[in-house]
């Protein structure tokens, strides 16, 4: 459901002063716990340049069965224990792709752990060009909720010069046929791939926001041994993006489908110590999250700012409520000399408990 800002409400209080309220743009949700079932290359047709799923997952392609027994065995430890409940995510790979009977033998085992109160739901990722509406369905009625498309992005040329094997309408196309099969969709964007050019990406996030989306991940493209494209780094052939173009970009990428009511679950690849110790280049941080979050809060608080003080004069105070504290001012305070034109300082910041920012 959508945040109810920000819509303003303005009132007096005793001193005159005008304070005007509203929430934070980011669709409100309740987080799922997530148990994830890595499946690097598994059902893939081939591999593309920039894929290096398991330096990025800090999981190698163990044999289906194998997988399927520790998941059991991994599930089965969770109840013991009183964990739980989760979802289920089956991430790398391309889960409608598998060979048979490996898509239906894992959601079986899901449906036995559903049916213990354990699994809540069940998500896998796949390939846009792997999904048909009558399989999909098929997979639904087995327990499948979310289909997550590895879009990376719908550019005919950076499609192309990624070697991801299809175009940008195949890209919309999948997308639609997951929604036309019941489940729901999740879009995987990567940022600065071979071919990109500057716009490139907003237009994917527009596009991808527009097709009605549940949630999004944006993973910018990294230089890892072993990928393709490192050899095309080595040669001067590719150069990734910068990361300050990273966290700028992500963060009017996050407020492009906050708007559109699209939650972002994940900013960046998650750090594995197989990633550090095989990354090359490219936008990597480990507060690169905070950073586009960040960006996208002042982006937004800045126009909000703006608004009160060409009609009420200089901004006294800010509230902000407990849980953006970290997000406020940046990773390292890296905003704080952006935020002090706008008279955001250490000493108007008030932190309050409760959902609404507040400027006075």
């Amino acid at each position: 459901m959508a945040v109810d800002g920000p819509v303003f409400s303005d009132f007096r209080d005793p001193g005159l002063m005008t304070t005007i309220t509203f929430a934070h743009p980011e669709p409100r949700h309740v987080a799922a716990r997530i148990f994830p079932v890595f499946l690097p290359f598994a059902g893939c047709p081939h591999r593309c340049v920039f894929c290096a799923q398991d330096v990025q997952t800090g999981h190698g392609a163990d044999p289906l069965e194998r997988i399927a027994t520790e998941l059991v065995r991994d599930l089965e430890e969770a109840v013991e224990l009183g964990r739980g409940p989760y979802e289920l995510a089956f991430y790398g790979g391309t889960f409608t792709a598998l060979p048979a009977p490996y898509p239906e033998h894992f959601l079986s085992i899901a449906a036995r752990f559903r049916e213990r109160g354990l699994i809540t739901a069940v998500r896998c990722s796949t390939r846009p060009d792997c999904v048909d509406v009558p399989g999909l369905q098929r997979l639904g009625g087995l327990g499948l909720d979310t289909v997550e498309l590895g879009i990376q992005s719908f550019d005919d040329h950076a499609l192309g010069a990624s070697g991801r094997g299809y175009d940008g309408r195949t890209a919309r196309a999948g997308c639609e046929t997951v929604l036309a099969s019941g489940l729901n969709l999740g879009v995987q964007l990567l940022p600065g791939l071979p071919g990109d050019h500057e716009g490139l990406f907003q237009e994917d996030v527009r596009i991808a926001a527009s097709l009605g989306p549940k949630t999004a991940r944006l993973y910018p493209c990294l230089v890892i041994r072993g990928a393709a494209l490192a050899r095309l780094w080595e040669r001067g052939r590719y150069a990734p993006w910068p990361l300050e173009r990273a966290k700028s970009e992500l963060g009017e990428a996050l407020l492009e489908f906050w708007a559109r009511d699209v939650r972002v679950i994940r900013l960046g690849v998650a750090p594995e110590p197989s990633l550090a110790a095989n990354l090359l280049a490219g936008p990597w941080h480990p507060a690169l999250g905070q950073s586009a979050r960040a960006r996208a809060l002042f982006a937004f608080l800045q126009s909000r700012i703006r608004e009160f003080t060409a009609q009420h004069g200089p901004l006294s105070r800010l509230d902000v409520p407990r849980r953006y504290q970290g997000e406020l001012f940046g990773h390292g305070n890296e905003l704080a000399e952006a935020y002090a034109p706008l008279g955001v300082t250490r000493a108007t910041v008030r932190y309050v408990e409760g959902g609404k920012f507040s400027l006075s």
